[in-house]
């Protein structure tokens, strides 16, 4: 394990987006979220300004901390996605596609990635989040390794907790508990990105597996769902302050329409 020029941890480190939403929020929408465009950028070949899309931000980010191996899972139908990105090479990166298994949730579309990525650190991002600073992952990989941690959970401010996950934190650093969704919630911060290592990955596998049979007649299972019924087996989760901005999901009118602003504000 070493540092890159960027101060990146290399390590075996392997990307993992869910882009398999159906994007009902913004409906009708005649492309996928993942590829609304959210300011301008350069072509490899030219100094011509060209739409960037929202996804685009999180893989440059992902790009920076090390990660050249991403998989992207999709569901039928969402083909844009890979026809836009194709194999990554304009991102430097190798890009793959997996297809939506079961769709009880986020966690079953994770789990999809397993045999690819169970034996390295995961990165995980949503490719519908608008958010800052560039660093985010440098960050994360950097805490994870520091501290051997099984999972690290990247903090944003946030106000809006009944659309976000909502972090109880202990004083160490420790996360007890994840709030879901909550109407009201006096709580601060959200998490918006996460890296962990096999033990996570195996656990999540296995307890899907175990509540397969439940996932038809439950709620939809959330990310957080998962983390909470690790930090009760006694996988310790802990959180890092990303930002002192929230991060904004374009997968909402109103965030969509923040995310311009704050690109134009950074920019003009």
């Amino acid at each position: 394990m070493k540092g890159n020029q960027n101060g990146a941890i290399e390590r075996k480190v392997i990307g993992l987006i869910p882009a398999a939403g159906l994007a009902n929020r913004l409906s009708p929408l005649p492309f996928s979220k993942e590829l609304f465009p959210i300011g301008f950028g350069t072509g490899n070949k030219s100094h011509n300004l060209i739409p960037k899309v929202v996804c685009h931000y999180l893989l440059e980010k992902m790009r920076l901390a090390g990660i050249t191996r991403t998989y992207i899972i999709i569901r039928e139908g969402k083909w844009d996605i890979p026809n836009y990105f194709g194999d990554g090479s304009t991102l430097d990166m190798r890009l793959a596609y997996l297809m939506m298994g079961l769709p009880f949730g986020v966690p079953y579309t994770l789990d999809q990635a397993h045999p690819f990525v169970q034996d390295a650190i995961v990165a995980l991002g949503f490719p519908d989040i608008y958010f800052e600073p560039d660093d985010a992952f440098v960050q994360l990989l950097a805490y994870q390794a520091a501290k051997e941690l099984d999972v690290v959970l990247g903090l944003f401010p946030c106000d809006q907790p009944q659309k976000a996950d909502m972090v109880v934190l202990a004083e160490d650093g420790r996360i007890e508990r994840i709030v879901i969704k909550a109407r009201r919630s006096d709580l601060r911060y959200s998490w918006g990105i996460a890296v962990w290592t096999p033990v996570f990955s195996d656990f999540m596998h296995q307890y899907l597996a175990e509540s397969k049979e439940k996932a038809l007649h439950q709620p939809e299972l959330f990310v957080g769902d998962v983390f909470n019924k690790a930090i009760q087996e006694g996988i310790r989760v802990e959180g890092v302050f990303i930002s002192d901005k929230p991060f904004l999901d374009v997968g909402t009118g109103d965030d969509l329409l923040k995310a311009v602003r704050r690109w134009s504000a950074q920019v003009y």
